[in-house]
């Protein structure tokens, strides 16, 4: 029989695997995590969030649709809320009004931060975080293992299928003549490219990737946007950037934020020769 949260939407005590929890959406649904309704093709949903801190208006009844399989470019100033916004995706941060949905029943701020990741949210941010005296086959590895949330597993041989599998994400990230060299002796880029795969050893529906580039060489930065393309459709991506020719090489839609709202939106031509745009990001 599953186990259920509390009507508080607070997990049981002593539960840990995702599989076999439930919760309360705010419409009263019961969902399971792992299941994912979109019925609608949306797969984050932001409806009018707001966000303030000491007075500042961070995020300003910020609406925003990710479709899932999308690729989606978030450009804006410095301070326009695009880090807020992904605090709030991932359950970092409340929101003083509004809703987040993940899928059509999933309502994320009622979740913790755990639970937000468990449900198959990702968030890169932009400093790689790796196990840097272990090799890159082993910082997947252990991903994989923590996912499992069965610490004496770290110390049993892999199957098979996990093999493969560990060695199928060193092929998509590009580190499979990589995989016995320990990660701290990776480049800056590589690095960047384990840690991706390490949120892909977890299955996540939905990738946040911040500044992901930042740092990287021309030659990194042409090879990320190929994996990013590769990814767009098993998985969802948010990709927040600054640098218009990586923007620009994944293609589909550009989100413009400015005073923690949408500002313009459209394919990148289109947001470039916006003149609000142009005013308030392009032009400085």
């Amino acid at each position: 029989m599953n186990k259920v949260l509390d009507p508080q939407g607070v997990r049981p005590e002593g539960l840990n695997d995702r599989e076999n929890w439930e919760g309360p959406a705010s419409d009263g649904h019961v969902f399971r995590a792992g299941e994912l309704d979109l019925s609608h093709k949306v797969i984050l949903y932001l409806d009018d969030i707001s966000v303030s801190f000491d007075g500042f208006k961070a995020l300003n009844k910020l609406n925003l649709a990710i479709d899932a399989g999308e690729l989606r470019c978030i450009i804006g100033p410095n301070g326009a809320g695009k880090t807020t916004m992904m605090d709030v995706i991932t359950g970092k941060t409340r929101p003083d009004e509004g809703k987040c949905f993940f899928g059509q029943t999933i309502d994320l701020t009622r979740m913790t931060e755990p639970e937000i990741a468990h449900a198959g949210i990702g968030r890169k941010f932009q400093k790689p975080t790796i196990f840097e005296h272990h090799t890159a086959f082993e910082n997947l590895e252990l991903a994989m293992k923590m996912d499992k949330r069965v610490w004496k597993s770290l110390f049993a041989a892999l199957s098979d299928d996990e093999y493969d599998r560990v060695s199928d994400v060193l092929r998509q990230i590009r580190l499979d003549h990589e995989a016995e060299r320990p990660a701290g002796l990776l480049s800056h880029g590589q690095k960047q490219w384990l840690e991706i795969g390490m949120l892909l050893m977890q299955e996540p529906r939905l990738l946040l990737l911040d500044e992901p580039v930042a740092g990287m060489t021309d030659d990194e930065t042409e090879r990320t946007a190929e994996l990013f393309v590769s990814l767009a459709g098993k998985h969802s991506l948010v990709v927040v950037e600054h640098d218009m020719s990586f923007v620009e090489a994944l293609g589909g839609l550009v989100t413009v934020l400015h005073e923690g709202s949408v500002l313009a939106e459209g394919d990148l031509a289109t947001v470039q020769n916006d003149q609000r745009v142009i005013e308030v990001y392009l032009g400085r």
